[in-house]
């Protein structure tokens, strides 16, 4: 099917391809896909291949992707230097219970851009570096809780999603979130041992994490939160955890899984915090499945078997398998100091671009965002912390005739996340981006009063 093709295919019965899927998907799946994440539109769209910056879906429609799975292609897709590699490895085997040396190779490339990373163990996901870098922390201070921010998303482990999807019915007073649970049956213990704090919020933060020292083993911390609001980090209040953490032997585990991609050293770099374990994932990837744990020396000895049981035993039949790391490896060669600067410069633009069309029509509309990273929010100010950021169902429902004007436009636009940009993206699709979102301001009634709550 030709790729330029917008036209659509639809079958016999008058369906579109993706709409016979997503039939098809029900049939088998209990939500007609497999991850909670996937956009419906009202049904997914479903898609036969990427070609650089772009994706062409089951009814011939070629679509700007700022999705990139979730920020993990940071080279957009079928990266040609990594697709040769791999398709090399692949003749060699894809997995093996014995270390090879692409693990190493990976391992050093990654602990000699990464300051905070002296030691590195690989496993599978995210969701498996956040989870393991916890335990790590425990294991190490001998302490069972830890501390988050609220709407911040860590991925799937208990600890790390309590308070993640908190709305107003949840969350409770400013001065004490309420670190509520994620699914019916989460045990309550998880709650009791999760100190839920506000980003950005100084006084109130320093206040639980001394009453709670004693028994935290951990704060977690995404440096720019993402589903939260991607917000922009106030340096005083990073000021504040580094000596607070330091003054109560208290570990700083920072989740880059997905802001990583904000610089050739990573986020925590970027903001002056030296955290003392780093989960990491996406990028590192190359567009596979990957996870890492890395940190200080000391802490990630409780990994070490040496010669004995390790205080945190960890394994993972995929971990270090040699495709991830072989295509993580190419990737992240490849993102060069200049790769990084000319994404910025990109950013830059977009952000501009979007301010720019926000100023001309006196649109109720703000932008976050830093390096490949934005987002567009309903509000005239930028949100400080997640609460701000929380959409109501008017905030929603402007969002996805947002989405549903890009989508049109030929562009996937996430929804309640970061976009993101790729080193295959053009000066073209930088101008399509602004050009999409002027156009919509243009054709609807911004400037209407849409609740801000008084921001």
């Amino acid at each position: 099917m030709d790729g330029d093709d917008v036209r659509g295919a639809a079958d016999p019965g008058g369906l579109s391809q993706s709409q016979r899927l997503y039939r098809r998907g029900w049939r088998v799946f209990p939500d007609g896909t497999t991850r909670v994440t996937v956009e419906r539109q009202p049904e997914p769209i479903y898609i036969v291949r990427g070609e650089g910056a772009h994706l062409i879906d089951a009814d011939g429609r070629r679509f700007l992707d700022l999705n990139n799975n979730f920020t993990t292609l940071i080279h957009g897709h079928g990266f040609a230097p990594m697709v040769e590699a791999v398709a090399t490895a692949l003749s060699n085997g894809t997995c093996f219970a014995n270390p090879t040396e692409s693990e190493i190779a990976l391992a050093e490339l990654i602990a000699g851009r990464i300051p905070s990373v002296e030691r590195i163990r690989f496993v599978n996901s995210g969701t498996e570096a956040v989870m393991f870098a916890i335990k790590a922390a425990r294991a190490f201070t001998g302490r069972p809780a830890i501390a988050r921010f609220e709407g911040a998303y860590h991925g799937a482990y208990d600890w790390a999603e309590a308070g993640q999807a908190n709305g107003p019915a949840q969350w409770g007073v400013a001065q004490m979130p309420r670190a509520a649970p994620t699914y019916r049956g989460m045990p309550q213990c998880v709650a009791d041992n999760v100190v839920l704090c506000r980003f950005n919020d100084l006084a109130e933060t320093e206040r639980q994490l001394s009453a709670a020292a004693g028994r935290l083993a951990c704060v977690l911390i995404d440096p720019m939160p993402s589903r939260a609001g991607l917000l922009h980090p106030d340096e005083r209040f990073l000021g504040m955890l580094a000596g607070l953490a330091d003054k109560h032997g208290i570990l700083i585990v920072a989740d880059e899984v997905l802001n990583l991609r904000q610089g050739y050293h990573g986020a925590c770099a970027r903001y002056g915090m030296t955290p003392d374990v780093i989960a990491m994932g996406k990028i590192i990837g190359g567009g596979f499945a990957i996870g890492a744990v890395g940190g200080r020396a000391d802490v990630m000895r409780v990994f070490s078997a040496n010669g004995g049981k390790p205080a945190l035993p960890q394994g993972g039949t995929f971990s270090a398998n040699p495709i991830s790391m072989i295509a993580g490896r190419v990737a992240m060669e490849a993102m060069t100091r200049d790769q990084f600067d000319r994404l910025e410069t990109m950013g830059d633009a977009v952000r501009q671009g979007l301010h720019g069309a926000i100023a001309h029509h006196r649109a109720r509309f703000s932008v976050s965002g830093v390096a490949s990273l934005f987002r567009i929010h309903p509000r005239p100010r930028i949100p400080t912390d997640y609460r701000q950021a929380y959409l109501g169902e008017a905030d929603k429902a402007l969002m996805e005739r947002l989405n549903r004007h890009f989508l049109q436009a030929g562009i996937i636009l996430p929804k309640g996340a970061a976009a993101c940009l790729s080193t295959a993206m053009t000066p073209e699709d930088i101008a399509h981006i602004i050009e999409t979102f002027a156009a919509f301001l243009a054709a609807s009634a911004c400037t209407h009063g849409e609740n801000d709550n008084g921001r």
